[in-house]
């Protein structure tokens, strides 16, 4: 069996990380953690993706074996996004890096403000 090392250029772990890593992934695998969607309802849900940015997420995700697509022979037809069971296994480490952010997003603008005035910028750049 291969050693992965994701510290190691080379290494295609850092493949993954790169996806595991967007913010977008991580926006579409909460979405998709509790119920099956379609390409609208994902759009409404995450407020400021584009439709290009989301099918490229999409796909990203399914080529990665993350996200399942299915597509129903109706007219027009009906596609259904949903997460394979190794997207599954993302949730709670995507859901820990998401509660992380909103309860310490408060230090990390004041710390931006503080870091922006002592280095010349005269105004944080948040406001």
């Amino acid at each position: 069996m291969a050693k992965w090392d994701v510290y190691n250029e080379n290494c295609p772990t850092r493949l993954v990380l790169d996806r595991i890593a967007d913010k977008w992934t991580v926006l579409v695998i909460g979405s998709l953690m509790h119920d099956t969607k379609r390409f609208g309802e994902l759009r409404r849900e995450i407020g400021g993706i584009s439709q290009k940015m989301l099918t490229q997420t999409l796909r990203g995700l399914e080529r990665d074996g993350l996200v399942n697509r299915k597509i129903y022979p109706t007219v027009p037809p009906k596609v259904e996004y949903s997460l394979t069971f190794l997207g599954t296994t993302l949730i709670k480490v995507l859901e820990d890096i998401r509660i992380w952010s909103e309860q310490n997003i408060e230090q990390v603008l004041q710390s931006q403000e503080k870091y922006d005035l002592s280095n010349g910028n005269g105004k944080s750049s948040n406001k």
